[in-house]
């Protein structure tokens, strides 16, 4: 599967996830060997949540980071806009609020949030910067955000065995349990990821600070991690009609 052209990814990639929405958990066990689990516990416990807090799961796919907040205290609204997802998140009753709607027009007040978690979703945006701008003005100041991605090791040979399982295995994989151009496009679609100094410039200009980055599984994964300054958020100047999502 080829990556989509720009004005074409926000319906290709609502598709993909509603079509593969009934086999996504399964897959991402499968994929990670259940070790996406515990990055996603590693993401919530980054929040420092306390009891109560509000917390926003961007693209919350069938819900597994909302469940995690859930179980962290938060109190949890999770927004996608893939309706197959949302009715696998609904089908799971976490007790937490799930909403059909754009990362990039999030039904949420300013500073209504404290804190956003995303999991596997920054590939799936049409505009990661105005994502991002969002996030940071629906964030109280001091706010938390935690984002989980895909990433690719530093080391040289683990870079190598990386890609022969992402890019050989992984779509195998998909073709048996789930739908092999889903899982095509995972791997084609990290060329839609910044690199480590373009993210931290986006974050920044996005109005967060105190930015850190956490590699997972020797690089196989990246936890970025960064807080809302007092500021306000300046409009992405690549802002879009289009809207995006998730992964």
């Amino acid at each position: 599967m080829s990556l989509p052209a720009a004005d074409d990814k926000r319906a290709v990639v609502e598709a993909m996830f509603d079509r593969i929405a009934p086999r996504y958990d399964l897959m991402n066990r499968l994929m990670t060997f259940g070790i996406d689990r515990g990055w996603r516990r590693q993401a919530i416990a980054s929040l420092a949540l306390r009891p109560g807090e509000r917390v926003l799961d961007l693209a919350c796919g069938s819900g597994d980071l909302a469940a995690a907040a859930l179980e962290a205290g938060g109190r949890v609204i999770g927004v996608d806009f893939s309706a197959g997802m949302l009715r696998a998140a609904r089908a799971r009753r976490l007790g937490c609020g799930l909403v059909r709607a754009d990362a990039l027009a999030l039904p949420l007040a300013d500073a209504s949030i404290d804190a956003v978690v995303s999991g596997f979703a920054l590939r799936n945006f049409v505009d990661l910067r105005a994502a991002l701008a969002e996030s940071a003005r629906v964030l109280r100041p001091g706010g938390r955000i935690a984002l989980l991605e895909v990433d690719r090791p530093a080391s040289a040979l683990l870079r190598f065995g990386h890609a022969i399982y992402f890019r050989r295995i992984v779509p195998l994989l998909g073709a048996l349990v789930a739908e092999r151009d889903a899982y095509t496009y995972l791997p084609e679609s990290t060329a839609y990821l910044p690199d480590e100094p373009t993210l931290r410039a986006q974050l920044a200009a996005a109005g967060l600070g105190a930015i850190k980055k956490r590699s997972l599984l020797g690089g196989a994964a990246q936890l970025v991690t960064a807080a809302r300054t007092g500021e306000a958020a300046e409009p992405a100047a690549s802002d879009s009609p289009e809207r995006a999502r998730h992964a």
